[in-house]
Formats: structure tokens, sequence, C-alpha cells
């Protein structure tokens, strides 16, 4: 029998081109013996299409932009209108799990994991907590200080604080951090409204264009040391990928070269020492736990030139675009493509499955 595996793609956020190329890389990779493909489209203004199930690769993402063909879903009438149960249907004739590959805010951040949740819907990837706080660099970042785990200096604030003494914020940041550093919008990834600070005239120009991206920013000291990522996949027993390491041509790893231009040197694998790759590997399953993620993550960190090795951030749902590290790194592992997504999907069942044992009543 073949898995009924809806697609959900797509999604209100800056991220939503993104998303689009994910779900065509993921449609062209599934192994169509294997899998019934359901493609469920979220429009950039939130509206809901389900389109008929596909029947191979879509070579342009405009396709995926589903409209007339497609039918308006509500999103809390998903048990009937994605999973169709009629006097002629039978169980057979539901979707199996869904596999969200949103980005950034309604959708990455646990607002759709927890849709899925109250409708009992199996689903791949990171549950509602674990996608909230890796979406929410802040609280991410306050849970891995909690943890002890090592990482650069921070400060954040909230819109309403910058604007009644913005002088204050920006005099904080330079006596805190000092140049260079990073201002970024709390709740978005892909490199999105993301600057590179060297002095207070590019410091004001990023809090006011971060500010329009999000309620909340944070601001980040800047650490001389190789960029390096890893990737981790599992529920309770995570296992980790070879180490990558990113060397922009750039100024930082920006959106422009993760996802538009390729302009970007990936070392797959990194030139590490098995001391600095056994403590990457480390620090990464701490910090997986730490945020009770399941499923897959794809960890970031600082390498200094001392062998120190510094938490960046985690992506709980890492691009599956040609350029995206995640897949390749589990490609230089020994699991390809096709197969890593038979693997995700396996493991949202799994974690599904153990749900159901939990009892609700006494």
């Amino acid at each position: 029998m073949k898995i009924k595996l809806g697609l959900l793609y797509g999604g209100k956020s800056a991220e939503h081109k993104v998303s689009l190329q994910t779900a065509k890389a993921v449609i062209k990779a599934l192994d169509l013996t294997k899998y019934e493909i359901h493609p469920i489209y979220i429009s950039e203004t939130g509206e809901w299409v389900r389109g008929a199930q596909l029947e191979g690769p879509v070579e342009d993402v405009s396709k995926l932009q589903l409209k007339e063909e497609g039918k308006p879903l509500s999103p809390v009438a998903l048990n009937s209108e994605i999973f169709p149960v009629s006097a002629n249907q039978t169980n057979d004739d539901k979707i199996d799990v869904v596999f969200p590959l949103l980005h950034g805010p309604n959708g990455e951040d646990g607002t759709v994991q927890g849709l899925l949740e109250l409708l009992n819907i199996p689903y791949v990837g990171n549950g509602v907590l674990a996608s909230a706080a890796g979406m929410d660099k802040v609280m991410m970042k306050n849970i891995y200080e909690q943890a002890g785990i090592k990482q650069a200096n921070y400060v954040w604030y909230i819109r309403s604080d910058w604007e009644k003494n913005a002088e204050a914020a920006y005099k904080n940041v330079e006596e805190t951090l000092g140049y260079p550093c990073f201002v970024k919008p709390a709740n978005l990834g892909s490199s999105v409204g993301i600057s590179k600070c060297k002095d207070r005239e590019s410091l004001v120009k990023a809090f006011e264009e971060a500010f329009e991206y999000d309620r909340k920013i944070i601001i980040e000291e800047g650490i001389d040391g190789r960029e390096v990522e890893i990737a981790v996949l599992g529920n309770d027993d995570p296992q980790c990928s070879v180490v990558g390491e990113i060397v922009p041509k750039t100024d930082f790893y920006d959106y422009k070269a993760k996802y538009e231009d390729g302009d970007t040197g990936l070392i797959i694998p990194a030139d590490i020492t098995e001391e600095e790759y056994a403590e990457i590997k480390r620090v990464a399953i701490q910090s997986f736990k730490a945020l009770d993620c399941s499923g897959l993550v794809r960890a970031d960190f600082f390498l200094t030139k001392d062998g120190e090795v510094l938490m960046n951030e985690v992506n709980t749902m890492p691009g599956f675009t040609p350029f995206s590290m995640f897949p390749m790194l589990w490609q230089e592992s020994g699991l390809p493509y096709s197969q890593l997504i038979e693997k995700l999907v396996g493991l949202g069942v799994e974690r599904h499955e153990e749900k159901q044992k939990i009892k609700y009543t006494f």
C-alpha cells in the first residue's frame, strides 16, 4: 500500500518563496511507487487550497501556487476536507501523514503544528514547543543559556521599547556587544531582514529593517570563527551527520547566497579534528534535547580559532532546496535524499503513535 502523503507548503510568511522551492525539491525526490502526493497550498494571504494528487515532479514552482484548480479549505475543517470520509469511502482513503514544508512564522513556529495536534493528525517534524522556541531566537537562546550551552553574547528589544528610547538601545548594543554585530528579526529564518553592522549608522538602519519583519529583534556580537553546521535526525535517540562548513563569498551568508545564486562555498565534510567533531555532535544533541525536538534539526555553530564551539542557532525546519545544507550533510553521511524523506515520515508516524499511548482521563 502506498503512503498517502499530504505536503503542506507556502504559508503567510516572508519565507513563502523558500517554502515553494522546498516543496518542489521534495516532490521531485519522492518515490511515486511508495507515495501518493497530495498538495495542500497556503497562499501569502493565508488561504488554504488542496490540489489534485500529483502524478510526477513539478518543474515550475508557479504550478504549486494552487488557485482555481484547487478547492479552498477551512483549516478548522481539516479532518473532513483533508481526510474526506463519506459513505462511499473507507479509512483507506485518508491521508496517512502530513509533511509541513513551511518556513518562518505561521508555519514553522508551532502554529500549524498546534492545529495538527488538536486534530490528532500525524505530521513530520518538530512539535509545538520545539517549533515555537526554535523559531523565536530570543526564547531559544534564553533556553540554551539556562542549559549551559555556550553561545555568542546577545541583547534583544521589542519595538515599543526601541521607539521609546532608540538612543539608549543603540548605546546598550555598542557598550555590551560592540562592532561588528548582527541584527536579526527574532522570528524569521533564511537570513531575511538580517544585517551586519560596523558602525552606528548601519546599526540604526538595521534596527529599522529588522522591525519591519517582527515586533521583536535580537542583536548578537560578531564572532571571529568558522561557520559550521550539523544535521540531527531522530526522536528520543537522535543521530548526527557529518559536519559541513559555510564559506560565504559575500559579507555573510545572506538570503541571496542561500536561495538565488548559490554564491557560497560549502565544504562537506568540514576539515575539523575528531575532537572538534565530537564536541559539535555533543552540543548538537544537547541542543536538540533542550528544546524537546523531534524529527529533524539543523544546528549551526561558530568554531573559533582556539577550537571553542559556540552555538549560533537551530533550525527546526531547514530547507530542502538544491542549495540546502541539511540534505547535503545526510547525503555525505550515506543517507540519500529519498531515503531521508522516508526516514522523516517514519519518525513523524512513530511520534504520533507514541502520543496515542498517553492517558487523558483518570
